[in-house]
């Protein structure tokens, strides 16, 4: 029986040969049958996952996680450490802003120190010392206003003491001088 093969009574479109393909229906059979191999896995599947969740205990709740004392030790010296080096890159700023402050401020004392030594200089020009005395009346003296002094002897002292100094005078003296050159040493 001869069939009429229209388009709408198919439901599938035929691209290319409309001959008969004899490996079909093998090939349909085939995938039938891997389909229901792989439901029968899955079902097989999920039948021992059922059975090992059921064996397996409900799983337990996590305990809260605990903090070693040496760690929190350890990230609050790390953190002191970091806040001690940022002060002192905050005192070494300022630090070296005073330095700079300080160099500016030896500058211009040096810069006045020059001033003043120059000035200073001029006040002993010989010829100003001259007309500055003359003006006051001051003369070279006479020579009947000169008196030398011979120094060539040697020098002689002569120490009195007091009759009676006993041996209580004579050990407070000793202490005290050694406590005066003492004193004298670290002035």
């Amino acid at each position: 029986m001869a069939r009429n093969y229209n388009r709408r009574d198919h439901q599938q479109t035929v691209s290319g040969n409309l001959a008969y393909d004899y490996g079909r229906l093998e090939r349909e059979e085939r995938r039938r049958r891997e389909r229901e191999a792989q439901q029968a896995e899955r079902q097989v599947e999920a039948q021992r996952n059922a059975a090992r969740r059921e064996a397996e205990p409900l799983p337990r709740r996590r305990e809260g996680i605990r903090v070693s004392p040496v760690a929190v030790l350890g990230f609050a010296t790390v953190a002191a450490m970091v806040v001690l080096l940022l002060m002192s890159y905050a005192q070494l700023t300022m630090i070296s802003k005073t330095v700079v402050a300080q160099q500016k401020t030896l500058a211009t004392l040096e810069e006045e120190h020059v001033k003043l030594v120059s000035r200073y200089e001029r006040t002993f020009d010989l010829s100003a010392i001259k007309e500055a005395a003359e003006s006051a009346g001051m003369a070279k003296p006479s020579a009947s206003q000169i008196y030398y002094i011979d120094l060539s002897e040697p020098d002689n002292v002569v120490l009195y003491r007091q009759e009676g100094d006993g041996l209580l005078d004579r050990v407070t003296a000793l202490i005290g001088r050694n406590v005066a050159s003492v004193v004298e040493y670290f002035n």
